[in-house]
């Protein structure tokens, strides 16, 4: 899977550089930290998630979820901005069974949209919709349904101050039937909490939380504790957002992962 990454990033990576100089070079590398960590900011970004889940199913291996999350904002008019966010997530499944093989392709894309105040006060906020497509290009990677359902962001970051800390939320239903899939009514919550210090390094702590409220009783969450360390360097002009971070599962399904590795490195071009 590493191998796939770096392939991946070697794609990408001499396209992202000749938008380089788009980069606004007098922002200085914690103000371009703080930016990165406002998922409604004016920001063009590609990041680049990767997250490894350790002892995941009956059989307790390894699963890998690259996540390609693209971010365009649009600008309505001087008040207002639409932040778009599409989740391409690339998952190496292993055997869940014995005799069974891994699988590896495209699961099911997400797209979201907020709504934001161009223009906001000590409170960043955004609201919207979030959208689940069955784009999965095998039975093993996703579910045959669509989904949809609402999405909110709020977060506090005030110039002068290291913090930046807030909440993301969502939950998708799903919106047809299928033979195949079960239904979808799932909740995704992931809190943040972020301190920057001068030169671009900051902690960081953002587990994501979720619900499965078609689950059992037993099996509804998914509940990571963790945290890691971020930076921001350059390549040439262009600014990048590292991080790498580990979160121990303290409530999980039956057969979900023990803890999680995650490695992320987004391309930046600020407006």
């Amino acid at each position: 899977m590493r191998n796939r990454l770096v392939a991946a990033l070697g794609v990408a990576l001499p396209g992202l550089l000749l938008l380089a100089p788009a980069a606004r070079a007098e922002l200085s590398s914690e103000e371009l930290a703080k930016l990165a960590q406002n998922p409604v900011g004016n920001l063009v970004s590609v990041p680049f998630q990767n997250n490894t889940n350790f002892d995941f199913g009956p059989l307790e291996k390894d699963q890998n979820v690259l996540n390609i999350q693209p971010v365009y904002p649009i600008h309505l008019n001087p008040d207002w901005n639409v932040i778009t966010r599409t989740i391409l997530p690339l998952l190496w499944q292993p055997a869940l069974a014995p005799g069974a093989g891994s699988t590896f392709g495209l699961s099911d894309i997400q797209f979201s949209a907020f709504l934001s105040p161009a223009n906001p006060g000590g409170f960043i906020w955004g609201v919207g919709g979030i959208a689940q497509l069955p784009t999965h290009t095998d039975d093993r990677l996703g579910n045959d349904r669509w989904g949809l359902g609402p999405t909110a962001v709020i977060l506090r970051m005030s110039r002068g101050s290291p913090w930046v800390y807030g909440a993301l939320i969502n939950n998708l239903w799903s919106v047809n039937d299928s033979n195949s899939s079960p239904p979808i009514n799932q909740m995704l919550l992931q809190p943040f909490l972020n301190y920057n210090f001068p030169g671009g390094t900051y902690l960081t702590t953002a587990p994501i939380i979720t619900a499965n409220w078609q689950a059992d009783s037993g099996d509804t969450w998914t509940v990571p504790l963790g945290g890691g360390v971020g930076h921001i360097f350059h390549v040439g002009k262009l600014p990048v957002n590292s991080q790498i971070a580990a979160y121990y599962n303290v409530e999980t399904p039956e057969y979900g992962a023990d803890w999680q590795l995650r490695v992320q490195v987004q391309f930046m071009f600020p407006k």
